[in-house]
C-alpha cells in the first residue's frame, strides 16, 4: 500500500533547487519539542549556522544530526553573512537555528534572512516552538491580538517609558527578561501597573517549568522571597480596559491607606485600579493626611 504523501514540502521536495537558507526552530526547552520536519532538515542540509555550538550540539547529538555547525552569533553575524552567502551561492544548503525557539525574533538572524533573500535565494520556514506563543497559550488572557516588546529595557529611565507605554496599551503585552534583572524591573513595573493582572513563566517546558499567575507587585514579592531567580523568564501582562471611575477619590484615598500604601505610589495605584487622575489623588492624600496629623 503506498504510503499517503504529506501536504507541504519536505526536505526533498527542495531537490534540484540550489542555494536555500532553511530557518529551523528549534526546542526552547525540551528536546522533544521539534518537529519531524526540523529534524530531517537539519538532518540533510549541508551547513547548521547556529547561535552557540556547544549548546546545539546538546540537541543534534540528542537527534543523531551529524551535520557541521558554524557559530554565528550577534556578535558575528554582521561579519559572517558572506560567508553563509557564500555557501548558498554555491548551491549549499543552510539551515539557520538559535539556542532556543524561533531564530531571528529576538534572536540573531534577522540581518542574514534580510541578506539572504535580497542576494535572490530562497528562504525557507521550518516553524517550531516560541516561547511568546507558549506562554500566551496557557496566560488566560484574551489573545486575540497582542504587543510583543522583545527584552525589557536595561536601564531605570527606559524601564519608566516601558511600563508607562504598556499601561496605556488596550492588547495583551509579553515580554522577556532575564533572571539576573528580573526583581529590578518588576519594582518599576509594581510601581506603574500595581494591580494589572500578569503572569511569568520561568523554564517553560523545561524540568522545572513555572507559572506565576498574579500581578507585578504580588509577583515581585514571591520572587524577592527566594534565595535566588534562574532560568529563562517570559512576561504576559494583561491590556488596559479604560474603565470608567467607580469610586470617588476621597474614598480611593482612603481604601488604598487601608492597603498600606500612601504618596505617589498610591497615587498610581489609584489610576491604575480605578482610574482616576493621579494628581488629585496625590493631592486628596496629602488633605487627608495633613488632617490626619493636625488630629494627633
Amino acid at each position: 500500500m503506498t504510503r499517503p504523501r504529506a501536504l507541504g514540502k519536505s526536505f526533498d521536495d527542495f531537490d534540484g533547487e540550489k542555494g536555500i537558507l532553511f530557518v529551523v526552530a528549534t526546542p526552547i526547552g525540551n528536546l522533544e519539542d521539534i518537529t519531524i520536519r526540523a529534524v530531517e532538515t537539519l538532518r540533510h542540509v549541508n551547513l547548521i549556522a547556529c547561535e552557540d555550538t556547544r549548546k546545539s550540539k546538546v540537541l543534534i547529538n540528542h537527534w543523531g544530526i551529524s551535520t557541521r555547525l558554524m557559530s554565528l552569533h550577534r556578535f558575528s553575524e554582521s561579519r559572517k553573512i558572506e560567508a553563509v552567502l557564500g555557501k548558498l551561492d554555491k548551491g549549499y544548503s543552510v539551515a539557520l537555528i538559535t539556542d532556543a525557539g524561533t531564530p531571528a525574533v529576538s534572536d540573531p538572524g534577522n540581518r542574514l534572512v534580510r541578506a539572504a533573500l535580497k542576494a535572490g535565494f530562497k528562504v525557507s520556514p521550518i516553524p517550531g516552538p516560541s516561547s511568546i506563543t507558549t506562554a500566551l497559550s496557557v496566560s488566560g488572557m484574551d489573545c486575540a491580538s497582542f504587543l510583543y516588546l522583545g527584552f525589557a529595557p536595561r536601564k531605570d529611565s527606559q524601564r519608566k517609558q516601558f511600563f508607562l507605554d504598556i499601561q496605556k496599551q488596550r492588547c495583551t503585552v509579553v515580554f522577556l527578561e532575564t533572571a539576573a534583572r528580573i526583581l529590578d524591573t518588576l519594582e518599576i513595573g509594581c510601581e506603574y501597573l500595581g494591580s494589572r493582572n500578569m503572569v511569568l513563566f520561568r523554564e517553560l517546558t523545561k524540568i522545572f517549568e513555572e507559572i506565576i499567575p498574579g500581578n507585578p507587585c504580588s509577583i515581585l514579592e514571591t520572587l524577592r522571597a527566594r534565595d535566588s531567580v534562574k532560568g529563562e523568564i517570559t512576561v504576559v501582562i494583561e491590556g488596559s480596559t479604560d474603565a470608567s471611575p467607580s469610586i470617588d477619590v476621597e474614598d480611593a484615598v482612603i481604601e488604598l491607606i487601608a492597603e498600606g500604601l500612601s504618596g505617589k505610589r498610591l497615587a498610581i495605584e489609584a489610576y491604575i485600579r480605578f482610574g482616576l487622575n493621579k494628581n488629585a489623588v496625590y493631592e486628596k492624600f496629602l488633605e487627608i493626611k495633613d488632617k490626619s496629623d493636625n488630629e494627633i
